[in-house]
């Protein structure tokens, strides 16, 4: 299945992006009368005939549609601190995507290395990674958000701190109640700080750790990520 991305589909004839157009008839070779899946990443899945094949214009005409397709029965969201290396990044991002997450929020912490990102180029790796993946709900990417502003905005009731400390840290799988939404902030390499865990704990969010190991910020953040999806049979 051929899955093209197009947020702005309203008619039974649309027009592809310049970039999905070349993508359909230079890289994949599609031609008129060619069928192909289209997404509006809000869970529609359309299935469309190409009905004007044009490198930069190419148009479509839908057949039918399918709404909520692959519609999970729980929300995730990931708060994650970028690491400095970028290309680390994209990979969790490409994988947490593939894997199921609605949401992911950049997290600015007091251990930051890096202090900014260019949200449009990431958005780019999460269009890619959800169209690969074949899924029409497509993960809300937030900008760089300081650590404080994410612990005490609305939040779910099952709100986690992935944390190294034996004391005070639960396993994930043990506390999570499959079927409900959650949030889980994960920190950078040199972790949260002592202040950070108390402001976390004082807005009700638990401790947990994710295995025995110690893991990268980027490796973490995906074994939350299929954690979570694991406990809720996906």
């Amino acid at each position: 299945m051929h899955l093209f991305y197009t947020p702005k589909l309203k008619n039974n004839t649309h027009q592809l992006s310049e970039e999905e157009s070349r993508h359909c008839i230079t890289v994949l070779r599609l031609k008129k009368g060619d069928h192909i899946h289209l997404t509006d990443g809000r869970g529609g899945l359309y299935r469309a005939v190409i009905v004007e094949e044009d490198v930069r214009h190419c148009r479509v005409e839908v057949a039918d549609h399918q709404e909520g397709y692959g519609k999970r029965p729980f929300y995730l969201h990931l708060a994650i601190a970028p690491p400095k290396n970028m290309k680390r990044f994209e990979w969790f991002l490409e994988k947490a995507t593939e894997i199921g997450v609605d949401e992911i929020t950049p997290i600015l912490c007091f251990h930051s290395e890096r202090k900014y990102i260019k949200t449009q180029r990431m958005n780019r790796v999460v269009i890619a990674a959800m169209k690969q993946s074949l899924k029409t709900y497509l993960p809300l990417l937030n900008e760089m958000t300081p650590f404080a502003g994410v612990i005490k905005k609305s939040s779910p009731r099952n709100r986690y701190i992935a944390y190294l400390d034996e004391q005070r840290s639960q396993p994930l799988r043990e506390i999570y109640p499959a079927g409900e939404n959650a949030l889980i902030v994960i920190g950078p390499e040199g972790d949260f700080s002592e202040e950070e865990v108390e402001q976390a704990e004082e807005q009700k969010f638990q401790s947990v750790k994710l295995g025995e190991n110690r893991l990268r910020t980027e490796t973490a953040g995906i074994v939350a990520c299929h954690s979570i999806n694991l406990l809720n049979g996906y």
